[in-house]
C-alpha cells in the first residue's frame, strides 16, 4: 500500500468514526444510573418554553433516549412527567433538529429503554 492510499484510508476511517459519533445521537447525554441528562432530572414537573430551556427535546417513534409517561400527579419515577405552568423542576423546548434528548411518549413502562 502506497503512502497516498494509506493516507486516504486513515482519512476515511476518521470520517467513519466522526459520523458514527453523530449518528449515535443524544444518547451520550443521558445517564441511566441517575436518570439525568446534562445534569437535569428526567422526571418531575415539566414546563414547555420557547426560549432558554434546560433541555431541548425531539419526539421520535423509534430508538428514544427516554420513554415518557405523562402523569397527573407524583412524577417520581424515571420518565414520568407532569406538565405544569408554574414551579417546574425542568423547562424543555421541543425541537426538530439537534436535541439534547429524544423521547417517545408511552402509556406504560416509562424510563430509559
Amino acid at each position: 500500500m502506497t503512502k497516498r492510499y494509506r493516507a486516504i484510508a486513515i482519512g476515511v476511517a476518521c470520517l467513519v468514526f466522526l459520523f458514527a459519533g453523530f449518528a449515535r445521537g443524544a444518547t451520550g447525554n443521558v445517564d441511566a444510573e441517575t436518570c439525568t441528562a446534562n445534569g437535569f432530572s428526567l422526571f418531575g414537573k415539566v414546563r414547555v418554553v420557547e426560549s432558554f430551556p434546560d433541555l431541548t427535546v425531539k419526539i421520535v417513534d423509534a430508538f428514544p433516549d427516554l420513554n415518557v409517561q405523562v402523569v397527573d400527579a407524583f412524577p417520581d419515577r424515571c420518565g414520568q412527567w407532569e406538565f405544569v405552568e408554574s414551579f417546574p423542576d425542568i423547562e424543555i423546548k421541543f425541537v426538530e433538529s439537534f436535541p439534547d434528548i429524544e423521547i417517545k411518549f408511552v402509556d406504560a413502562f416509562p424510563g430509559i429503554p
